[in-house]
């Protein structure tokens, strides 16, 4: 489009060409932008036009970027940096922000922190809402896409634009049915039972299975899970142990009893993880501390009395 204005390509043709390139479909981004596919279809026609390229293929059942919109994709990414930046130099006022956070968390995560950071959040900032994805093993591009804010892991990415802290620790415990066993009594006892873990994909372990098998416990797995949240029906009505992180006796595993592993383990540290062009953004860094002190307060409901 030889004569088109420039300064017509606003912000939110920009983060239109991010959303489609990160669901691959039409359908999905409407629907993550809160328009109608035919708006999101007229809208790609327009950006065609402006850099005279296909920029979306069809791919099987969804559509795949061209080589173009991959490249545009990064310039769109750093544009919207800028715009962000741009108004972010005025004073920050939450009761003003209209915007849809994400955030990456497992279940664990998820059940523990996030109701609270909602409440919170919408307190200060009720045009905010919260969009959370499962983290699962966490990558570098999850970050540097702008698919999601933060990211809470216990395995933060590697990259050297990334930043990460750490949130807290948690202990791990060996959950299991008091109505169909004892806890076990001894780590031959341990070893004798089935038990259940949770394995990502790709093909991850937890830290906790990575560090037995390194201590050369050679445990019988029955069953592995995509998540913490399918450990108890397995868990419940037999003699499987599951050896997992204390803090679900307080959401997801709080039918079953706990008790300490029959050998010493390492901690489970959980990190909060962003990518550094977020260091100084008044906006991340209210979501950041809005996230460490729900995650005090969600500690500080577990403890007795």
């Amino acid at each position: 489009m030889k004569n088109f204005d420039h300064l017509q390509l606003d912000g939110r043709l920009l983060q239109l060409l991010l959303t489609v390139m990160e669901e691959r479909s039409v359908t999905r981004a409407a629907e993550r932008l809160d328009m109608t596919q035919s708006a999101v279809s007229h809208a790609l026609d327009k950006l065609r036009l402006i850099v005279d390229d296909p920029l979306f293929v069809k791919s099987g059942r969804g559509i795949s970027p061209t080589v173009r919109a991959e490249a545009l994709a990064q310039h769109a990414r750093s544009l919207l940096e800028d715009m962000r930046r741009f108004v972010s130099a005025a004073s920050f006022d939450p009761a003003r922000l209209q915007r849809t956070i994400s955030i990456a968390a497992n279940d664990l995560q998820r059940d523990l922190l996030l109701p609270r950071l909602l409440n919170l959040l919408q307190a200060e900032a009720p045009g905010v809402s919260l969009r959370v994805l499962p983290s699962g093993i966490p990558t570098v591009e999850m970050l540097r896409s702008d698919e999601c804010d933060l990211v809470i892991t216990p395995r933060p990415p590697d990259g050297s634009d990334i930043v990460q802290k750490r949130l807290f620790a948690d202990h791990y415990r060996v959950f299991y049915d008091a109505g169909c066993r004892a806890a076990p009594a001894s780590l031959d006892d341990y070893l004798a039972a089935e038990h259940v873990t949770v394995g990502y994909t790709p093909p991850r372990m937890l830290d906790i299975d990575d560090f037995l098998a390194g201590q050369g416990v050679r445990r019988r797995i029955s069953a592995w899970l995509p998540g913490f949240a399918g450990i108890a029906p397995f868990v419940q009505g037999s003699s499987r142990l599951a050896t997992l992180p204390g803090l679900l006796a307080s959401n997801l595993l709080a039918g079953l009893a706990s008790c300490a592993p029959p050998l010493t383990c390492p901690d489970m540290p959980m990190y909060l993880v962003w990518h550094q062009r977020h260091r100084h953004d008044p906006l991340h860094i209210w979501l950041r501390q809005r996230l460490e002190q729900v995650t005090q307060q969600a500690l500080a409901a577990q403890l007795p009395g």
